[in-house]
């Protein structure tokens, strides 16, 4: 097998979680509460729910909020949601 078949195979097993349960981890680590959170990262109470759920995703924008916030760089938070995307197409494939 080539290396692009071995990539593929490895991602059509891959399940990475929603990025909301890292960024629930980054706000537990930090001890904010819920609202010191959506104050902090400038959305409102329902978008930080709706993400922290699942519902929604990280933007680029706010990929860029997590950075500043120190919470790693935008690029992780950004590939954390191309990951979970992706996965999520091949499984709508199948």
């Amino acid at each position: 097998m080539n290396d692009v078949s071995d990539e593929n195979t490895s991602l059509t097993m891959y399940d990475p979680p929603h990025p909301g349960g890292a960024i629930r981890d980054a706000i537990e680590a930090s001890g904010w509460t819920v609202t010191k959170a959506f104050t902090r990262m400038g959305i409102c109470r329902q978008s930080l729910s709706r993400l922290l759920n699942g519902h929604s995703g990280i933007s680029p924008t706010l990929a860029l909020t997590l950075e500043r916030l120190g919470w790693s760089n935008a690029r992780f938070w950004m590939r954390l949601q191309t990951n979970w995307e992706l996965a999520q197409a091949r499984k709508r494939e199948r």
